[in-house]
């Protein structure tokens, strides 16, 4: 007889109260999949969401009919603003940059685009459709972030790279190595360096500005990491899968500007019902935002003082 092994047994640690709330959505705005969001630099919190299409493969190839993304006053809840219908397809990231431009990631268009503040789609990077590598195209690109005047891409679900652009959409160069990266989930410029959400390896991949990996923060237990996060103080968040063996949940860490872990939170749903954190924004009074995927929601919260476990 062949021994089954045990899974390791799940983590417990400690719940931190979230408001999901407080944002006013009337039952025709409710979310779908709640996919990526982030905050401008004028307290406007931007929801991407999957409106009416679940994670299903193959992807369609027409685009979601309703708006996809929502604009939100992050202080208040009350929605301003809804656009994106006819756009996407599979949307996955979102990121605004300084200018106020809105950065999302179409998995099923293989594309990043660039679209206004208002919605007016600007600039698309690769070729809607077509799968590539290189400056040819993307493989299921997942997320951006920006580095003075260069476009990260967390590049993705296929390539396990970071791609590089300048801000016009020029193709300028791409990290990668041999089992470096597998399936690049998240990314954000933190003063000089770049830390990537290595989700599949259970990590977060911390790279010099040149692309030079620098060194590697292991999640517990190996959960998958699907967000990072740097925060003002310079302590950095992550949002982890439960383990994994089970991929639902939402665990908060909080680590060091160095990386070491200083406290873990539960923000996923109590008892019995799923959650699958899948994004963080951090507002500039310190309240953190989550996209709660399975849970078609997003919640509010702040971190305890002490930032003790």
């Amino acid at each position: 007889m062949t021994a089954c092994t045990a899974s390791p047994p799940r983590e417990a640690p400690a719940r931190l109260a979230v408001d999901d709330r407080w944002l006013q959505l009337s039952s025709a705005d409710a979310f779908g999949e709640v996919s990526a969001l982030d905050i401008d630099g004028h307290g406007h919190l931007f929801v991407l969401h999957r409106a009416g299409r679940p994670w299903v493969e193959p992807f369609p190839e027409a685009p979601i009919p309703q708006p996809t993304v929502h604009m939100f006053d992050a202080a208040s809840g009350a929605l301003l603003a809804r656009w994106g219908a006819g756009e996407m397809v599979m949307p996955h990231g979102l990121s605004v940059d300084a200018e106020d431009a809105v950065w999302i990631t179409d998995v099923a268009r293989e594309q990043v685009l660039k679209f206004s503040h208002e919605g007016r789609l600007e600039l698309a990077l690769g070729v809607r459709g077509r799968a590539g590598t290189g400056a040819a195209g993307f493989g299921r690109p997942a997320d951006v972030a920006f580095d003075g005047d260069r476009v990260l891409v967390a590049d993705g679900y296929v390539n396990d790279r970071v791609a590089v652009f300048d801000r016009s959409g020029r193709y300028v160069e791409e990290w990668r190595g041999d089992g470096l990266l597998d399936l690049p989930h998240a990314i954000a410029a933190d003063g000089g360096r770049v830390l990537v959400a290595d989700r599949e390896h259970g990590r977060v991949q911390v790279f010099a500005a040149d692309g030079r990996p620098l060194e590697r923060w292991e999640a517990p237990g190996r959960g998958h990491v699907y967000a990072v996060r740097p925060l003002p103080d310079g302590r950095v968040v992550t949002l982890e899968g439960r383990d994994r063996e089970n991929r639902t949940g939402a665990i908060l860490r909080v680590r060091s500007p160095r990386g070491d872990l200083l406290a873990s939170y539960d923000v996923g749903l109590a008892g019995e019902k799923a959650s699958l954190g899948h994004d963080l924004a951090a507002g500039p009074d310190g309240t953190l935002y989550m996209a709660d995927h399975r849970g078609n929601r997003v919640v509010r919260f702040r971190l305890p003082e002490t930032g003790e476990r």
